[in-house]
């Protein structure tokens, strides 16, 4: 231990020159250390600035798969109300007749959109199978918003004055036919009679049909319902229904 006390005492002047190497060593490390430790930093940050916007942009899609889906949902409710309305359909013919190129067009647009709509909306997070159904919807959109246009303009023009005279006697039998404070006799017979006002003249759509059809039997099931069993006595107003 003496003799390395001797040595530094010989060579004193040593330690400015060792110092400074030794203090460059520690101040390298140092730095090394500091930018080690911004790469970790720097390389952290761009990890989840990744999966951020991984997360953002999956979010954006579902969005954008919702707001698609529910605009071929809003143009189809706006199509059954005609499909399901008669009074819709003798206040506007154009919406249902077959004849229009507009309408033509538009149930045209409607099936190209309903075709291209999966059962699975997932399967719509393909990027190409979204655009072209958005592309699709849009058309149907715009050709649906076309005829409704067309129709609202023209109501009943196209028809002779003896035509527009017979939509306004059914229109007022279908009414009777749809009144639910009517018998069952009074609405068979309204209904009946106001088909036949508009035999080659207008042909009400399947779906409406069926729809008044099914309310008017609905009121004949109602009726039988509340009919007296045979050989029962007469209800008075205070029996219960």
């Amino acid at each position: 231990m003496d003799g390395f006390w001797d040595f530094v005492g010989s060579f004193w002047w040593l330690v400015f020159p060792l110092s400074g190497i030794v203090g460059g060593w520690v101040k390298g490390a140092q730095k090394w250390d500091e930018r080690r430790r911004r790469d970790k930093i720097e390389l952290y940050r761009l990890k989840h600035a990744e999966k951020a916007a991984a997360a953002e942009a999956d979010e954006a899609l579902t969005s954008e798969i919702e707001r698609v889906t529910a605009e071929h949902d809003d143009t189809e409710r706006r199509w059954l109300d005609y499909e399901l309305d008669p009074f819709k359909v003798l206040e506007y013919p154009v919406m249902t007749d077959m004849r229009e190129q507009v309408t033509i067009a538009y149930h045209r647009a409607r099936r190209d959109a309903g075709s291209l709509r999966p059962d699975d909306p997932r399967e719509l997070r393909d990027r190409r199978r979204l655009d072209r159904y958005r592309e699709a919807v849009r058309e149907y959109q715009v050709a649906f918003d076309v005829a409704e246009r067309e129709a609202r303009r023209r109501r009943a023009s196209d028809f002779t004055p003896e035509e527009r005279r017979a939509l306004d006697r059914a229109k007022k039998l279908l009414a009777l036919a749809d009144d639910e404070g009517a018998t069952h006799a009074e609405r068979q017979s309204a209904y009946r009679r106001a088909t036949k006002e508009l035999e080659g003249i207008l042909a009400l759509p399947d779906a409406a049909t069926e729809a008044l059809e099914q309310r008017i039997a609905g009121a004949l099931d109602a009726a039988h319902d509340r009919a007296p069993e045979p050989g029962a006595p007469p209800r008075h107003r205070s029996d219960p229904t």
